[in-house]
């Protein structure tokens, strides 16, 4: 009974009973309220771990410093985009997008990817991660085929087969490693769990390891976005819901990286294992390049600042690829600062779409003139997001640039180089949307803007200055991952 009260399995069971609840609610409105009290109540109970790590999980969850970061982002991004979906998903219905039964759906299944990602951050388990992570994957298919478009639903069916070509990988590595892991602790859970598995590396056969881990890399990598693995992901944003796009960039992305970064530290472990960071680093750079690249040839205001994620995964995974103290550090704080600030983006580009009904950005200008405090906070946005002082972006991006100048500059040059890249493309865009003679619908802006001006204010806050206790939590991470 106890271990049914702590914060931890609290973090299941409310998304758990919530989804089950929104299915017997008609009522749209009533919904969309317990949607944001369950999410409240899942970041609440996430806080409460900061200060009380619960004793006695058992084998099948944990709670450490590393997941405790994920976590609390996790049911913070989850919650302030339940209030941003309150009022998006009603407009909607208005609209005729969207019939009564599919907001139900919509907030029922909400609540079941909260809790999917959820598990995915606090099990103990590789096999109950994947199944997690599994789960996750195929709610957002479902969310995204929403609207049943053609346009939808070919985006539904892409991100099928392409995340169930991931996810195979991903399965196939999970069971390699746990097959090397078997000779030397035994059948069962220890096999499987990251404290056993960590504890013991170093008796690992080096060989299967490495195989495993570019199998892990790919699958997992297939989920994060991580180029050639991203062809899902700009329409699986364009298509689906305006919130899924944020959950999507700010969350699920991180919830591969994560996967991804526990593997990492069992491989770490072993000192005659290849090294994978010149792997990550291979895979970031061609995705920081690619996507700048691509930028400039989007028309879709979704599917432009889908591509900008895939050029942050990028980043992400080369620093972290880099490895050392400063680079990993840079990686965490870089996860962090995208996911509030991407989501933050997102929230505006829905207001932005519902306002001029279109995602055509050539039919979108002069925000600023039109709609100004909706115009002036998404400039602000994409500044932070460019990695432009004195937003926290910057900071993350500064520390991994510094760190690759001092320890691989030879790749310090194309990093750098692709950062421009995405920095001009995203300037280019913001010039035609943000500013100039308005266009299109002139209709006002009904939907409340403090989500957005919360995620861009927690962002510039870590920019300007960064807590001691922050700094050495972070710093306690950088160094568990090697």
């Amino acid at each position: 009974m106890t271990e049914l009260l702590n914060p931890a399995t609290a973090i299941l069971i409310i998304p758990t009973a919530a989804a089950l609840l929104l299915t017997l609610i008609s009522s749209y409105r009533i919904a969309a309220w317990i949607n944001v009290a369950a999410a409240f109540l899942t970041f609440t109970c996430a806080l409460s771990l900061l200060v009380w790590r619960p004793t006695g999980l058992g084998h099948l969850l944990q709670v450490d410093d590393l997941n405790i970061v994920f976590i609390v982002l996790n049911t913070l991004v989850g919650f302030t985009t339940s209030l941003f979906s309150r009022g998006y998903i009603a407009h909607e219905l208005e609209a005729g997008r969207l019939k009564p039964a599919h907001l139900r759906f919509y907030h029922a299944m909400y609540q079941v990817l909260m809790g999917a990602m959820n598990l995915a951050l606090l099990t103990s388990i590789t096999g109950l991660m994947w199944v997690a992570i599994e789960l996750a994957t195929l709610t957002t298919i479902l969310m995204v085929g929403i609207y049943r478009t053609h346009e939808a639903l070919e985006a539904a069916w892409k991100y099928f087969i392409l995340g169930s070509v991931g996810i195979a990988l991903a399965l196939f590595g999970t069971i390699l490693i746990y097959s090397v892991a078997q000779p030397v602790v035994g059948n069962g859970l220890p096999a499987m769990t990251w404290s056993t598995l960590t504890a013991h590396a170093a008796h690992f056969d080096p060989m299967i390891l490495n195989i495993a881990f570019v199998f892990l890399l790919l699958g997992y990598g297939t989920k994060a976005g991580l180029v050639p693995l991203h062809a899902w992901l700009p329409d699986a944003h364009a298509e689906g819901p305006t919130p899924i796009s944020a959950v999507l960039s700010g969350l699920l992305l991180n919830v591969a990286i994560y996967a991804i970064l526990r593997f990492k530290m069992v491989l770490a472990r072993n000192p005659e294992t290849i090294a994978p960071g010149p792997i990550m680093m291979t895979m970031g750079l061609v995705s920081i390049i690619f996507a700048g690249l691509m930028l400039y040839r989007r028309r879709d205001i979704k599917r432009f600042f889908a591509f900008s994620s895939i050029e942050h995964m990028g980043i992400i995974a080369f620093a972290f690829g880099l490895g050392g103290p400063l680079a990993n550090f840079a990686g965490l704080l870089h996860m962090a600062m995208h996911s509030l600030t991407k989501s933050g983006i997102f929230f505006a580009v829905g207001h932005i779409t519902r306002i001029k009904n279109t995602q055509k950005i050539s039919e979108i200008t002069g925000l600023t003139t039109s709609h100004p405090m909706l115009g002036w906070i998404l400039v602000a946005s994409v500044v932070a997001i460019a990695g432009l002082p004195p937003f926290g972006v910057f900071t993350s991006e500064f520390l991994v640039v510094s760190s690759a100048f001092a320890h691989r500059p030879l790749l310090a040059l194309p990093l750098v180089i692709g950062l421009l890249i995405a920095l001009g493309a995203l300037f280019l865009r913001l010039n035609s949307i943000a500013f100039g003679e308005p266009s299109g619908s002139m209709a006002p802006d009904r939907m409340s803007p403090l989500p957005i001006l919360f995620h861009l204010g927690l962002v510039l806050m870590i920019g300007i200055f960064i807590p001691g206790p922050i700094v050495s939590w972070f710093q306690h991470i950088a160094a568990l991952l090697g």
